[in-house]
């Protein structure tokens, strides 16, 4: 083994970058790590390889991937999160709450709890500022948090304020008895076939073979990812079409809604991770600088008093918008 020490990309920490010697060739890059790095567990090694904190020859790899002698691995190590994250008084939009639950409206770009390049003002800092009973059974880095939006989705989130509350809403999210419903603005790719008004995805999930950032519905195999959708209305010109949709997940998978529009040929507006070059085709006027990605329902059972409880949010201003340039343009040709 050969090994410097050397500085690494401005938005990661020091690299450490080891050379891959003869007696190494044809390991698999976890393992390889693991033989060379002994004081960091495989799992440990593997999670940083999932999110692009190992480069071989400057490339993101899988874990499976076999290293040849003379390889350049460069493992960069995330910034340390506290492990107490500090209140801290960000503006909050309360929708609901009582003892045990609490409903927000959460904002385009805010982060839910803290992990690795987003240490603190997220929500989760944002709820230890504003109260003090929240749930502990998240962790202390995810304080009453039993589910999650992307930090570019806005809209209804619930976060319990107990253990109770955290047990009774884990359990109905689990198995699939919360009601969500998103409004999204999709772009359709100029070679793409029509979806009809209303059907449903329902696919394998898992990661993508390629793109280790992304999650993939045409895998051969990994779990059951269900989506209906409902266009709800048509915007057409001569040179692009986009439509405004209700979806409906009934699994809870990872990216679940943006990952289905996009292997649809229909990907979310604005969505750098699974657009690709399809907003190429759409006046630079139109491209929100977000995915246009909104979760306008949840409906679920109240965790003491059983009752049936639903809480709606209002289109954001940036997607109002989005909408009517979208009109603007269509009325035009």
């Amino acid at each position: 083994m050969n090994d410097v020490i050397s500085a690494g990309s401005p938005s990661k920490a020091m690299a450490r970058v080891i050379v891959v010697d003869p007696d190494s060739e044809g390991q698999r890059l976890d393992v390889f790590l693991v033989a060379n790095l002994t004081t960091y567990s495989r799992a440990f090694l593997q999670k940083l390889i999932d999110e692009q904190y190992v480069l071989v020859d400057g490339r993101s790899m899988k874990a499976s991937f076999r290293v040849r002698a003379g390889q350049r691995v460069e493992v960069f190590e995330p910034p340390p999160i506290s492990a107490d994250p500090i209140p801290q008084k960000i503006s909050l939009e309360i929708l609901y709450e009582d003892k045990d639950v609490l409903v927000v409206n959460k904002p385009a770009g805010l982060v839910v709890h803290p992990a690795p390049g987003t240490p603190d003002g997220t929500l989760v800092n944002a709820l230890l500022h504003y109260c003090d009973d929240l749930s502990g059974i998240g962790g202390i880095l995810r304080p009453g948090i039993v589910h999650r939006l992307d930090r570019d989705t806005s809209g209804v989130l619930v976060v319990s304020k107990n253990d109770k509350a955290h047990n009774a809403l884990s359990r109905q999210f689990l198995t699939h008895r919360v009601e969500k419903s998103y409004i999204a603005f999709v772009g359709k790719r100029p070679s793409a076939k029509d979806i009809p008004e209303q059907g449903t995805f329902d696919t394998l999930f898992g990661r993508h073979p390629v793109h280790r950032k992304r999650y993939y519905s045409k895998v051969e195999r990994g779990k059951q990812a269900i989506t209906n959708f409902q266009i709800l209305r048509r915007f057409v010109t001569k040179d692009w079409m986009a439509l405004k949709m209700h979806l409906e997940p009934k699994t809870g998978r990872t990216h679940q809604l943006r990952v289905h529009m996009a292997d649809a040929d229909h990907p979310i507006l604005g969505d750098k991770l699974y657009g690709g070059r399809s907003g190429r085709c759409f006046p630079l006027t139109i491209v929100p600088v977000r995915q246009a990605l909104h979760a306008q329902r949840l409906a679920f059972q109240h965790p003491t008093t059983s009752q049936r409880v639903c809480f709606e949010s209002d289109l954001p201003e940036d997607l109002k918008k989005l909408e009517q340039a979208l009109e603007g343009l269509t009325s035009s040709e």
